[in-house]
C-alpha cells in the first residue's frame, strides 16, 4: 500500500514567525539591557523593577504599533494593486488572458498549453490567479496587519518578563550578572527554535542573537556604571 507523501511547507508562517520572534528578543534584549543599565548605577530593587516594567508597557506597545502601521502600509499597496488588476480584468480581459499565458510561457510551458492553462485559472478565479502570478500576492503571505501587532505584544511581553523574574528574586549582589546570563540563554534558545521553524541552521540562528544581545547588554551596564548613584 503506498505512502502518503507530506509536506511541510515553512512560508506561510512567514508573517506571524516574524512578528513573534522580533517581539520576543527585542522583549528580553530591551529590557534586560534597561534592568542591566539601571543596576549598574547603583540602584536599588525597586528603582530597577519599575524601570523595568515601564520598559514592558512602552516596549510592547511601540512594537505592536511599529508592526500595525509597518504592515498596514503593506497591505494598503497589496489592496491598490488588487484594485488596478481588478478593473483591468473588467475593463481588458483578453489583453489580462494573454499576460497570464506569457507569464506561464516565461516559466517555460508550449504557448498553447500555457493558453490553456492560463484560460482555466481565469475561470477559476482570475483576480487570484494573476495575483499570485503577476504581482507576488499569494493569499498565505498576505499582509495581516492586526495579527503581526498583536504577535509582537505579547512576543515582547512575554519576552521582558523573563529579566523582570530575575530581578525580583536574584540577589542584589551580582544582580546584573544574573540577568545578562539567563537572558543570553534564552536569546540563544529563542534563535535557535526561529531557526528551525524556518528551516535554517540552528547553531548560527543562535549565536547571531547572542552576539548583538551580548553587545547591548555591555553597552547599556557601561553607560549605567557611569552614573552611578
Amino acid at each position: 500500500m503506498p505512502r502518503h507523501h507530506g509536506e511541510v511547507h515553512r512560508s506561510g508562517r512567514i508573517g506571524w514567525l516574524r512578528a513573534a520572534v522580533l517581539g520576543a528578543n527585542d522583549g528580553i534584549v530591551s529590557t534586560a539591557s534597561l534592568v542591566v543599565g539601571v543596576a549598574a548605577s547603583g540602584s536599588d530593587r525597586q528603582a530597577i523593577l519599575l524601570a523595568g516594567v515601564a520598559g514592558l508597557v512602552g516596549g510592547a506597545l511601540s512594537m505592536a504599533a511599529g508592526e500595525f502601521v509597518s504592515v498596514s502600509s503593506q497591505a494598503d499597496a497589496e489592496k491598490a494593486d488588487l484594485a488596478i488588476e481588478r478593473n483591468e480584468l473588467a475593463e481588458f480581459p483578453d489583453g489580462e488572458l494573454r499576460e497570464l499565458a506569457g507569464i506561464y510561457v516565461k516559466r517555460g510551458l508550449e504557448p498553447q498549453l500555457a493558453m490553456q492553462v492560463a484560460e482555466q485559472l481565469t475561470a477559476h478565479d482570475a483576480l487570484a490567479s494573476h495575483a499570485r502570478d503577476e504581482l507576488g500576492i499569494a493569499h498565505e503571505l498576505r499582509a495581516r496587519p492586526l495579527q503581526a501587532a498583536s504577535a509582537s505584544a505579547a512576543a515582547f511581553a512575554g519576552g521582558a518578563l523573563l529579566p523582570l523574574a530575575i530581578t525580583l528574586i536574584a540577589p542584589m549582589h551580582g544582580l546584573a550578572l544574573y540577568v545578562i546570563l539567563t537572558s543570553l540563554v534564552a536569546l540563544a534558545l529563542l534563535g535557535a527554535a526561529a531557526a528551525r521553524a524556518g528551516g535554517a541552521p540552528m547553531l548560527r540562528g543562535a549565536v547571531r542573537v547572542i552576539a548583538w544581545s551580548a553587545l547591548a547588554m555591555a553597552a547599556t551596564a557601561a553607560i549605567g556604571s557611569l552614573f552611578d548613584v
